[in-house]
């Protein structure tokens, strides 16, 4: 048991450096290239030579009107407020992470407060057309909004997972989204605020919707996703090296697979019915069962090989999803 106990905290140690080694790896490679933040959308529109904006806290831009600056291509960019756009004739690639896209036609997407994102425009000009709408987060205090925006999963989506719209669903994103210019652009009342809030959480239903629609149509590539998933959680169970590396997080199938996490738990919550964390635990314990019914390594020794630093924490899961603790479910097959 003391050697065992001594192999844990060994493989602990070897954890702990790699995730270090990543992190510095990080850091060195976003110190080549400044970060800029904009903390207001007064800010935005003055960097991108815009009018004053009508609302301090919510504005709806033209698209064709913005003026990109010249070190555009050489910074990151952050926002303090939130982005929800239609654009075409973006002309340019977007760097998010480590992944690089092209577009070439009209996409929405959605970007949250703190992204980090990068634009790179293509020498080639070409006619600019959509709309941005920002929004800063002090705009839904005091409304249910403020809390229930975290739900909507797709503020945290890549820019390769943006929503492709067909002309049906575009019209009726335009028909809010004019509401909404139309009611910040009047005389603002004490129904103004929530008149907005209502037709921005319309907005964001509508896409919830049609993102399902888009990860039901796309049936060939997400099916293809699923077999990567299903083949890379094979191998990492089936790797000597588990013990050492752990348990595998969300955060590191996502990465493997090109996905940011929460498109990928969205995905299969509609293909599956489960989230990632799920499909993570369900190859865990088919692995597990394997060990305990075909194996004579004691239950610390398999806990060990399936990279739980704790016996509790693996006894405590295999009976959550097994009804039966490891040693119940091994004298089954005795």
């Amino acid at each position: 048991m003391k050697n065992l106990q001594h192999r844990w905290e060994s493989n602990k140690i070897k954890r702990i450096l790699a995730l270090n080694e990543k992190t510095i790896s990080k850091f060195v490679a976003m110190e080549h290239r400044r970060t800029k933040r904009i903390k207001t959308i007064s800010e935005f529109h003055r960097l991108r030579g815009l009018p004053k904006p009508a609302h301090p806290l919510i504005s709806i831009v033209d698209y064709s009107e913005i003026q990109r600056p010249a070190d555009i291509s050489e910074t990151n960019w952050v926002f303090d407020f939130y982005q929800i756009s239609i654009k075409r004739g973006i002309n340019a690639k977007m760097k998010y992470g480590q992944q690089q896209y092209d577009f070439d036609e009209g996409i929405m997407f959605f970007v949250s407060p703190n992204q980090v994102f990068r634009i790179a425009p293509e020498p080639t000009k070409t006619e600019r057309s959509g709309w941005m709408l920002l929004i800063q987060p002090d705009f839904f205090w005091n409304t249910p909004l403020a809390k229930t925006i975290k739900q909507y999963e797709f503020f945290g989506y890549s820019v390769n997972e943006a929503l492709f719209l067909s002309d049906k669903e575009e019209k009726i994103i335009k028909a809010i989204i004019e509401n909404i210019k139309q009611e910040y652009h009047a005389n603002i009342d004490k129904f103004s605020q929530n008149i907005i809030v209502s037709h921005i959480e319309t907005l964001l239903n509508y896409s919830e919707r049609f993102y399902n629609r888009q990860f039901l149509i796309r049936e060939k590539s997400n099916h293809q996703i699923l077999d990567r998933l299903e083949k890379l959680l094979t191998n990492y169970f089936n790797n000597e090296d588990l013990a050492i590396k752990g348990l595998p997080t969300v955060q590191h199938i996502a990465d493997t697979l090109n996905i940011s996490p929460k498109y990928l738990s969205s995905l299969l919550k509609v293909l599956t019915g489960q989230s990632t964390q799920q499909h993570i635990h369900d190859k865990l314990i088919e692995k597990a069962k394997e060990k305990l019914s075909t194996t004579s390594l004691s239950i610390s020794e398999i806990a060990y090989e399936l990279g739980f630093e704790h016996l509790q924490s693996f006894s405590k899961l295999f009976k959550t999803k097994t009804n039966l603790s490891p040693s119940e479910f091994r004298q089954s097959f005795n």
